[in-house]
């Protein structure tokens, strides 16, 4: 008889994935979560049963296991009707921590570039012969655009999340880190709680595991001292990359992505590949190969207009670092190029932990449209001081001359990008019709917005921007 598993949360990332799993053990899979989106109807069609809402209605008698995500608190209906059931509940990363203590487990993590190089790593197993199971934050279009890819071997490529130290549950015989930065500060008391949390989950390797960790991050090279320790005590191998490092140079002229933070993080993934002896050529194959998961400086389409060639990308970033590097890449990519980012600000702790540092985020771009903020539900609420209006006033304030509006109403988003799209046309620098950049950012639900800019044809499209 098939067990049964219910997740409550499952339309999250690591959740949905994490369902996939066990859809693929052969478990019959239910959950639940607060709204629709793309996430549960596309669940729905693999066949698993997603009810909207959180009723303890949805807990039955034979569920074997319960797993929630992070976001749900412990009043829960769903989460009290299991305990009032005597099914056994977990979290995601408890789960998730289970399943790295049966494989072995590349776990990669890092405040940026998780997603990225999680799906270099898998993708490098699997054109060599390896077939790995991967949990992963993001969509790949070679996992048939899902975050799950069922593997026979005993590999486990996980994309290791530090928010609310979830990572520190596992157990991996391989970590990477791609870089340490101020982030989850709803979490963290400050950077150096994130340092030491970081050295908590690299002590969970396994004696004689690998450590592959970016030299040129100084958050992370900070703790060397503390990971040499580390090494010699549990006979750890460390491996530090960097882009002064041979191998860049290669990987430069193979990597079809954008950006130098790329770069760096297919540098993680080639150190790894040559941890299992794969050839260099082999190695490269799989980077070249590489064309971005969803949502991170994915390309959406191109439209002519009457101001010139309009691109539309869609990317996650969310964090000033992200924003800073992912607006840094265009540029150096599209050097003559206008760009326009409009950026949905997520979750109000961040936005006011990290309010100095957003407003140098945009430099990049010459015109920017800062959305409402996108309230993450059970995690806080917006204050009002830190809010996206205040973000552009302060913006304004120290760069009187920056292009930078706030838009309180994002049903608006195609009137604003039709006026800021024709004044392109009479700046100075734009004496000819050159291509634009259209950037729709953050971590919220700023993708419905660039979906339905991307329903119109291309003549109501000329015609509404």
């Amino acid at each position: 008889m098939r067990k049964s598993i219910h997740f409550i949360g499952i339309g999250g990332a690591g959740m949905s994935a994490l369902a996939r799993y066990f859809l693929s053990q052969n478990w019959v899979v239910s959950g639940s979560d607060l709204s629709e989106s793309p996430i549960t109807a596309e669940l729905r069609k693999e066949g698993i049963k997603v009810k909207i809402g959180h009723k303890k209605g949805h807990i039955t008698a034979g569920m074997a296991l319960v797993i929630y995500s992070q976001a749900i608190r412990p009043n829960n209906p769903e989460l009290k009707e299991a305990s009032q059931r005597g099914i056994k509940a977990i979290s995601y990363p408890e789960a998730v921590g289970e399943l790295t203590r049966q494989h072995k487990t590349i776990a990669v993590s890092g405040a940026h570039g998780k997603s990225t190089t999680t799906a270099l790593v898998a993708l490098i197993l699997e054109k060599n012969g390896i077939d790995p199971t991967v949990i992963m934050g993001a969509n790949l279009k070679e996992f048939g655009g899902k975050n799950f890819r069922h593997g026979r071997s005993g590999y486990l490529v996980l994309e290791a999340d530090e928010f609310g130290r979830a990572f520190l549950h596992y157990s991996p015989t391989l970590a990477i880190v791609t870089n340490i930065d101020r982030e989850h500060l709803d979490i963290y008391k400050n950077l150096a709680d994130i340092k030491k949390t970081f050295m908590r989950f690299l002590a969970n390797l396994h004696d004689g595991g690998t450590i592959i960790i970016n030299r040129d991050d100084k958050n992370c090279y900070s703790l060397k001292k503390k990971i040499d320790a580390l090494a010699r005590r549990k006979k750890l191998q460390i491996i530090w990359y960097s882009l002064r490092g041979p191998a860049a140079k290669k990987i430069k002229k193979a990597i079809q992505i954008l950006g130098s933070h790329n770069v760096s993080n297919a540098l993680a993934a080639y150190h790894f590949g040559q941890t299992l002896k794969i050839s260099e050529k082999n190695i490269l194959a799989a980077i070249r190969a590489y064309r971005g998961v969803e949502r991170r400086m994915q390309h959406r389409d191109d439209v002519r207009l009457a101001t010139g060639d309009l691109s539309i990308y869609d990317d996650y970033a969310h964090h000033p670092t992200e924003i800073e590097t992912t607006l840094r890449a265009f540029r150096e990519k599209f050097p003559k190029a206008k760009i326009v980012c409009v950026f949905q600000p997520h979750q109000a702790k961040r936005l006011a932990t990290l309010f100095k540092e957003f407003q140098d985020a945009f430099n990049n771009a010459d015109i920017t449209l800062i959305l409402p903020l996108y309230k993450v539900s059970g995690r806080d609420e917006e204050t009002l001081i830190y809010t996206s209006e205040n973000l552009v006033r302060a913006i304004h304030k120290r760069q009187p001359k920056k292009l930078i509006f706030y838009l309180n109403d994002p049903k608006k988003l195609t009137i604003a990008l039709s006026v800021l799209l024709s004044s392109l046309k009479s700046r100075p620098s734009s004496k000819t019709k050159n291509k634009t950049i259209l950037v729709m950012m953050g971590a919220g639900n700023i993708v419905q917005y660039t979906d339905a800019l991307l329903k119109w044809n291309p003549t109501n499209r000329a015609q509404s921007l």
